[in-house]
This record gives C-alpha cells, structure tokens and sequence, in this order.
C-alpha cells in the first residue's frame, strides 16, 4: 500500500512538473493574438501612409488647379479689355504688352509654388 502510494505520488509530481514546463493553451492563444495584433497594426500604418500620401498629392492637384483658374479667369479679363481699347493704337498695344508681362510673371511664379509644393509633399 505504502508504495502504490509513493507511485502515486511520484506521478502527481512528475505530471505538474511537466504541465508547468509546457504553456497553457491561454498563453499559446495570447500569443497569437499579439502576433495578429501586431501584424494589424503595421497593415494599419501602411495603409494610413497611402492615404496621407493620397490626401497631399490631391490637395497640390488643388492648388494648382485654383491657380491656373485664376490665371485663365484674368486672361480672359484682359483679352476683353483689349478688344473694346478705345484709347488709340499706341497705348492700346502698350496696355497689352503690359497685360502679357504681367501674365507671363504671373506663370512662373505659380510655376515655382507648384514646384514648391510637388518638393514638399
């Protein structure tokens, strides 16, 4: 009886010893958890930098597009005006150069922002 007790024994002590070395099915399934957890994570920041990404080339896709409008609008301004110039042919024509100065100037400098703002994003 006393030895039947002593393997019983032995026994007990040698499953918990075992149980406790190998990890529990809680602690397998935590893991991989984290793991999932981790990996959603870098999917996210991923995804997130794409969409950062999109948002600036659109709002530099705006800016230009706002700045051509508002060229093409004053071109279209000063073409009227030369066409009803009653002024007399000289300064007519001195009134249009000017007005194709300062439209050329108004290009290359709204070049230079979209160049800026392409650099930037």
């Amino acid at each position: 009886m006393k030895s039947i007790f002593m393997v019983g024994a032995a026994f007990l002590a040698m499953t918990s010893f075992a149980i406790a070395e190998e990890p529990s099915m809680a602690d397998k399934a935590g893991a991989q958890m984290e793991k999932a957890g981790d990996a959603t994570k870098d999917a996210m920041n991923k995804a997130g930098d794409k969409t950062k990404e999109m948002y600036k080339d659109a709002e530099v896709g705006t800016k230009k597009a706002g700045r051509k409008a508002k060229r093409t609008a004053k071109k279209g301004m000063n073409r009227a005006e030369e066409a009803v110039c009653m002024d007399g042919d000289v300064k007519c024509a001195a009134k249009k150069a000017g007005n194709r100065v300062e439209e050329g100037k108004d290009a290359t400098v709204d070049a230079a922002k979209d160049a800026s703002d392409t650099m930037k994003k």
